[in-house]
């Protein structure tokens, strides 16, 4: 699972309110004994709503050969890193082992299971010395990402013959979650029950930890076995080699590019269904209403219009990806502290002539178009971002800084830890606070992520609103150990998107990414919904369905909310329409706030008071239990 930065600060807000409600629940559960566990084995278990980000697909030119063993024999390779990515977490792992393999006589190439002949994996055999790499990310509830589901359900449905296959998986993962490296796991013990080699032990890196570390920790005990492996030697030379030529183009004005516009340039002037994280819809955004009443805190209901577009959602188990774009006074700064003209108007091409990504975002575009829409310039820099900033740094303490967190030594990574992680810097703060290091705009535009959707639960029922979609989002933001202000990317621009009575539509690229956290099939089964803070958005959905199947007359379960937030006159989200509900008889409601008395009252307090109720619900009515926060 690959968790994204601004979610995952959400989440932290959240945790720090209700910090003991996980250990409450599995004390409530445990206690419920092992009858309702033997009972509710052979019934589907309601998924717990995880939050995770969306990783756009890359763009342009796009090789139409899907043979990965005809690019691998053209250029003399015999190293293929195949990479299962949301993020881009996972292909940047893969991008960095490609690149490593110089270094041990193996040329390498990053491969994308969703555009190669995966079937080929048989044949890689006829070449000597190859290597297949796995680097695979898991989300939700124990899935492959979407490029590498094909690929996925092939390998554990099929039977092909993987004799003489060489291979090695790292995954990428989140401990909080119950289906950690899930599909890590699985293809890799595939891979050796149908006859495959393993050449190095499964790695599993964990978000919830520091998964940068598990990475180059399992990277650096990988590449000697794989040295022992084959009979080889490290060759000792550098490779920190450029991927990508830059070509200026100062006879291109600027306003002949599509400057403000992100992601599929050409989609979003020419919309046209169906829409999806490579074709995002330009939603117009009707409403954008602040749910706090008082208070130094803001949360946000957003209505997003997306009537024509055919796009649709199920209630409460969808999620709304959002394309964000990144503030303009960083994107500033950047271009101040390196003293580069941002409107300068560039492409970047890939050296690696049979790379199916010629360019790491779409080309040609400005310095400031890059930095705004397609660069990830907020998130901690990983390690090899670090190692070659060496370079571009003349004072000798500022090169050691980096040389030591770039290391893999214990000290090294302390100080990573600290000095990145802990104090929370991102590329702008690095550069500021190593004031001799001035890297080449172009070189950092290849080193940075790229910049990925957000994700949010969807808190609207499209039987209820069929032409919109409903989201509810806290504004993020906070001050670092540094001092610093750091803003959420996304909540920090949809703050700023107020739909006003002019004929200028406020909009936004959005698209829908489907999950398993759904209501009941039964709607008489009575369901438990426990959401402290924005954890409720789901759940205003699901309230929202069971409201109009009463209206038409069919019976329903229990249906039972447990919320929590600080004060009542403050940031009760959605109070009013909730009491609704509860007077129409819809809902069963049990509010704590944390702060309206001396003794903080929490959820977990009300869960453990009403241990009777639950277990009716849950453990003698057969009901759902459902946790999201």
């Amino acid at each position: 699972m690959e968790v994204d930065p601004e979610v995952r600060s959400e989440q932290l807000i959240q945790e720090s309110m209700f910090g003991v409600l996980d250990a409450v629940l599995v004390a409530l559960v445990v206690g419920f004994g092992s009858w309702w566990l033997l009972k509710k084995r052979q019934q589907p278990e309601p998924a717990a709503a995880k939050s995770y980000s969306i990783q756009p697909t890359n763009l342009g030119t796009q090789s139409t050969d899907n043979s990965f063993i005809k690019k691998l024999k053209s250029s003399g390779r015999s190293l293929v890193v195949f990479y299962g990515s949301q993020t881009g977490t996972a292909e940047e792992f893969a991008g960095r082992l490609a690149k490593e393999g110089i270094r041990y006589r193996l040329k390498g190439m990053v491969a994308d299971p969703e555009e190669c002949d995966m079937e080929e994996l048989t044949n890689l055999k006829d070449i000597p010395n190859s290597l297949a790499v796995f680097c695979l990310a898991t989300y939700g509830e124990g899935d492959p990402t979407d490029n590498a589901m094909e690929f996925y359900e092939w390998l554990q449905n099929g039977d092909p013959d993987f004799t003489g296959l060489n291979y090695a998986v790292f995954g990428l993962g989140n401990k909080t979650y119950e289906h950690y490296n899930e599909v890590a796991k699985r293809v890799d013990k595939r891979l050796d029950e149908l006859g495959a080699t393993r050449v190095y032990e499964l790695g599993l890196g964990d978000d919830d930890a520091n998964i940068e570390d598990d990475f180059i920790t399992w990277k650096d005990k990988f590449w000697p076995a794989v040295c022992e492996f084959f009979g080889i030697e490290a060759t000792g030379e550098d490779v920190s080699v450029r991927q990508y030529r830059l070509t200026e183009h100062p006879e291109v004005p600027n306003d002949r590019i599509y400057t403000g516009e992100v992601a599929r340039l050409h989609s979003l002037r020419n919309q046209r269904a169906p829409f999806d994280a490579k074709n995002p819809f330009l939603a117009p955004i009707r409403i954008n209403r602040e749910l706090h009443k008082s208070g130094d805190r803001s949360c946000m209901h957003i209505e997003f219009d997306i009537e024509g577009s055919k796009i649709r959602y199920d209630t409460g188990s969808d999620h709304l990806a959002v394309y964000p774009i990144n503030n303009k006074e960083l994107v500033n700064k950047l271009g101040e502290l390196l003293n580069v003209d941002l409107d300068t108007v560039i492409t970047l091409t890939n050296t690696d002539e049979e790379s199916s990504k010629k360019h790491p975002f779409p080309c040609p575009c400005s310095y400031r178009t890059a930095l705004t829409h397609y660069l990830d310039i907020t998130s901690n820099p990983r390690t090899h971002i670090l190692k070659e900033l060496i370079e571009y740094t003349k004072d000798p303490q500022e090169q050691e800084k980096l040389r030591s967190m770039a290391s893999t030594t214990p000290e090294g990574k302390q100080l990573y830890n600290h000095w990145i992680i802990q104090e929370n810097r991102n590329i702008v703060h690095v550069l500021e606070d190593l004031p001799s290091c001035k890297p080449a705009l172009d070189h950092l535009c290849e080193l940075l992520p790229r910049l990925q959707a957000r994700y949010y639960s969807i808190s609207s029922s499209p039987k209820v609103f069929p032409t919109t979609v409903h989201i509810t989002a806290v504004l993020v933001q906070y001050e670092t150990p540094t001092g610093r202000i750091n803003k959420g990317v996304a909540t920090s621009w949809l703050a700023t998107k107020q739909p006003s009575q002019s004929e200028v539509s406020v909009t936004a690229p959005i698209y829908i990414r489907r999950s398993q956290f759904r209501l009941p099939t039964r709607a008489q089964t009575p369901i438990i919904m426990i959401g402290p803070g924005t954890g409720l958005a789901p759940f205003r959905g699901f309230i929202q369905e069971r409201s109009q199947l009463k209206d038409e007359g069919k019976l329903i379960g229990d249906t039972i909310l447990y919320f929590g937030c600080r004060k009542k006159a403050e940031d009760f989200i959605y109070e009013e329409e909730l009491s609704e509900y509860v007077q129409k008889g819809v809902l069963t409601m049990h509010v704590a706030f944390s702060r309206d008395q001396v003794h903080k009252v929490y959820v977990t307090h009300l869960l453990e008071k009403n241990m009777d109720e639950i277990w009716k619900v849950i453990g003698e009515n057969n009901g759902h239990l459902y946790v999201c926060g």
